[in-house]
């Protein structure tokens, strides 16, 4: 379910039931083992247009925190941290020719698909309720 919110800067953003948050603004979806990984439409609605992304590489080993790929909006080039330790399985190439996608919905436009390393980590993420308080702080 999704849910829209208005932040501070009167923006709405979209929040959605069954997804985990990090306070960088990134998004998880654990499916099993594995974990989806994108920005939030917070995210996305603080870059602009983004217009490049740099993926990960497929096999790549990351811990929790470490720099999963590079966004370049028009306004700037951001670093995304990942969430969770794991190895890459998968990555959005979608994303290599049309890097708007994010723009257009956060939440369709994963970044990169985690094998899970530490399922304990999950525990340090927020659920929906917990991230919008967070954004709206």
């Amino acid at each position: 379910m999704k849910k829209n919110i208005k932040n501070e800067g009167g923006i709405f953003m979209k929040i959605i039931a069954g997804l985990k948050y990090s306070d960088e603004h990134e998004w998880v979806r654990v499916e099993g083992n594995k974990a989806y990984i994108g920005i939030t439409d917070y995210a996305q609605e603080h870059l602009g247009d983004i217009v490049f992304v740099e993926l990960p590489s497929l096999g790549d080993t990351l811990d929790k925190g470490d720099t999963l790929c590079v966004l370049e909006s028009v306004k700037a080039a951001s670093d995304v941290y990942c969430p969770l330790a794991g190895k890459i399985l998968a990555v959005n190439e979608a994303l290599i020719d049309n890097p708007a996608l994010i723009n257009e919905d956060a939440y369709e436009a994963w970044l990169a698909v985690l094998e899970i390393s530490d399922k304990s980590e999950l525990a340090d993420l927020l659920n929906e309720a917990e991230y919008e308080e967070f954004c709206q702080e």
